[in-house]
């Protein structure tokens, strides 16, 4: 396998790169200008490392993945096209009102705990680039009122000469009967073909989102539409790069629902947030390959903490209402929770519980925490960590960024001791305990709400800043392993290098399983049937254009299944993708049952209610060869001699109230098999390892570090897949 991934950040462009069994990671600076600059540097970085020429890597791989930042970024800066949207009549209004919830939508909880101070989102599509389409569809599809098309077309004419580049069409129940969008596209087309205007975009509801629910459905268009130009030009000139450089193969582009299609079958809806979620794909395949059960993927940067969530049984959970940006869209995207906790969050005096407060906002990279020396005046919770001695000045960032103590003491005095009138270590030590419970308390709420017991997972901690603060969070929430995964600092660049080709399709239906009330089930198997089919069809079309073999597409089927009324929705994966008959009917309500009662705990199943479907999901998928990571694994070996730590120094501890000799360390002092036990500090070009009292810490393969707390029998011990599923049988 020889494979090039590519994550680009707000920083750093992260490259991660397979040339047949050797895994090389590399960094660059992300070039904003040209997204292909930076690109093309950490590439080459790449390159030097196993002594390749660039073009000659890039004829001989066989794909080249990429996950960007790139539409995040056109959203936060408001640069885009001037974009016309169609609804219909009576309608017009209704992107504005944004169900009541325009104000809140995308704030953190301390603002949207202050809604009368809180402010609308500038508005994508300003009123008088709203227009409205004579014509009615009811909710079964059938036509009520005919396009008025001449009406249309004076509409069309007027919206181009206010500036329209792009259009919206957003028709009432168009999921159901889209012929009436069908036909304003062509009525577009035909007033203004490519020879006059020039390709502007034309964007269809029905076709970005699948579900019911207009103002989310209009929303997501909209957003498709206004990143349609910054996408499109901005990865076609990556594209044309890989050209240039001897690249023949079409350019796989990540999407934010777990997969990978090409530039021309990808929407630019898709790429919002494609990097993180390429993280929690990583995960996902090491849980997967390496049987670790549940995982909870953390990702601590030095902005914010991301949470991501894999279960074993391979159930996905998604976001089908995610908020990007302000805007509340209709797009299935793996669930991700985003805290303002990273190293750069600012610590500042909570005046009203006279304590510390740790971000949401942060320092960012430019001036950056106090300690960088760069301008930067606030308290950050790296300056914590520096103080505390977790971090070493000389050797932060590989030694390309020298810390400066006396700055991160000066700022916590002036922003924390003057005001709680306590010594600079007793402001470190808050502002610790505050951010790794702030981090806990979100994994927390995350798996309750879901019905899941914390201990029962293995926690992933990448990114620059999580091993720092992986035993801290996991003291918290009684977890008691911890797994550094291999190239933990560019682990989203390896979950790209990772992703299987797959389209995800679905609508939206009302159709009881059980009816309670008439005592009967499922007997329309034909209609149920065939809404699949569709689906099916739509995902396996979608592949073949992009060149992939019908016999190796595969499909599987989801619904989001419910107990009556009930507000929770569970996503079950149906053990069959049609039913034929009774016992079909029954196996789905028996897995249904199964997958309740792990959540939300044995008899709590509820079929006197009745059981519902509210959504059917076919993903259509081709299986990629991936990276392996078999043998990760701890040795088990506690008995290899350690190198000599490389300086010794005192550090300060929640669990302790005295500060600790903590032995210091350099990653590269070590191979698979060494166990560190507590306190230690191990160093790292990009991250750094801190072993709390009462954990250790073993190295593993492929770069590989387990977290252990002391005194528990087998903190690895687990049942494995294969045992509950004899189990089952039995």
């Amino acid at each position: 396998m020889k494979r090039i991934a590519v994550d680009i950040g707000g920083t750093f462009t992260d490259c991660f790169f397979v040339w047949d069994n050797q895994y090389i990671q590399s960094k660059a600076l992300t070039t904003h200008h040209n997204l292909s600059v930076g690109f093309r540097e950490a590439l080459e970085n790449a390159c030097k490392k196993l002594n390749l020429d660039v073009q000659d890597a890039l004829s001989q791989v066989d794909s080249v993945r990429y996950a960007t930042t790139l539409g995040t970024n056109a959203l936060i800066q408001r640069k885009g096209p001037r974009v016309a949207l169609l609804v219909t009549a009576g309608y017009e209004s209704a992107v504005a009102l944004s169900r009541g919830r325009g104000y809140g939508e995308g704030l953190d909880g301390m603002e949207q705990s202050n809604l009368p101070a809180a402010d609308r989102p500038d508005a994508l599509v300003p009123i008088p680039m709203v227009c409205a389409v004579r014509e009615r569809i009811d909710a079964v599809g059938e036509i009520v009122m005919d396009l008025d098309e001449e009406d249309l077309r004076q509409k069309v004419r007027r919206l181009v000469d206010r500036g329209a580049q792009a259009f919206v069409v957003g028709l009432i129940n168009s999921v159901t009967n889209p012929v009436h969008e069908r036909r304003v596209e062509e009525i577009l087309l035909e007033e203004y073909p490519e020879h006059m205007l020039g390709a502007m975009p034309v964007v269809l509801s029905h076709k970005v989102a699948g579900r019911k629910g207009e103002y989310v459905r209009w929303s997501s268009s909209i957003i498709d539409a206004f990143l349609h130009d910054a996408m499109y030009h901005g990865l076609s000139s990556l594209e044309l790069n890989l050209r240039e450089s001897s690249y023949q193969k079409p350019m796989l582009v990540i999407h934010n629902s777990g997969g990978m299609a090409q530039l021309n079958s990808t929407d630019s809806l898709q790429t919002i947030h494609s990097g993180p979620v390429a993280g929690v794909s990583a995960s996902e395949h090491l849980a997967a390959q390496a049987d670790l059960g549940n995982v909870i993927c953390t990702d601590m940067g030095g902005t914010s903490f991301d949470i991501g969530l894999v279960v074993e049984g391979g159930v996905k959970h998604y976001d089908f209402n995610p908020v990007i940006e302000r805007w509340l869209v209709s797009v299935p995207m793996i669930h991700l929770v985003t805290l303002g906790a990273g190293g750069g969050s600012i610590c500042r005096y909570d005046r009203l519980h006279n304590t510390v407060q740790v971000g949401p906002s942060s320092a960012g990279s430019d001036p950056g925490p106090a300690c960088y020396d760069r301008g930067g005046l606030f308290p950050t919770v790296t300056d914590a960590d520096l103080v505390l001695g977790y971090l070493s000045p000389d050797r932060y960032a590989g030694g390309n960024i020298k810390l400066k103590a006396s700055r991160a003491k000066a700022a916590l005095e002036e922003h924390i001791c003057d005001e709680l009138d306590c010594s600079v270590i007793e402001a470190a030590m808050m502002v610790k305990r505050r951010v790794d419970a702030n981090m806990a308390n979100g994994i927390f709420q995350e798996l309750r709400t879901r019905g899941y017991d914390p201990r029962t997972f293995t926690m992933l901690a990448y990114g620059g800043n999580g091993p720092l603060h992986s035993c801290g969070i996991a003291n918290i929430l009684g977890i008691n392993r911890i797994l550094v995964p291999p190239f933990c600092s560019v682990f989203s660049a390896v979950g790209a290098g990772n992703m299987h080709q797959l389209h995800i399709h679905e609508r939206s239906l009302f159709m009881y399983v059980y009816n309670s009330s008439a005592r009967q089930l499922l007997s329309d198997y034909k209609g149920f049937n065939q809404i699949v089919e569709e689906l099916e069809n739509a995902g396996l079309q979608d592949l073949l254009r992009q060149g992939m073999r019908r016999e190796d597409v595969k499909h599987r089927l989801e619904l989001d299944m419910r107990y009556g009324n009930q507000l929770v929705q569970t996503t079950v994966v149906s053990p069959q993708l049609r039913i034929r008959n009774m016992d079909d009917v029954m196996a789905l309500i028996k897995q249904f049952s199964v997958d309740y009662g792990n959540r939300f705990g044995k008899g709590s199943e509820a079929p006197e209610a009745g059981i519902r479907v509210n959504t059917v999901r076919v993903l259509s998928y081709v299986e990629l060869e991936t990276v392996k990571f078999n043998d990760i694994a701890p040795s088990g070996n506690k008995n290899k001699a350690l190198p000599a730590p490389i300086e010794k120094r005192k550090c300060y501890f929640i669990e302790s109230k005295e500060p600790l000799e903590t032995s210091i360390y350099e990653i590269d002092q070590f191979e698979a098999g060494h166990v560190v036990n507590a306190p230690a500090v191990i160093i790292s070009p990009v991250t750094t390892y801190l072993v709390e009292p009462g954990w250790q810490l073993e190295i593993g393969e492929h770069g590989a570090a387990w977290f252990t707390r002391l005194g528990v029998a087998n903190p690895h011990a687990r049942e494995s897949t294969a045992a509950k599923k004899k189990a089952a049988v039995a």
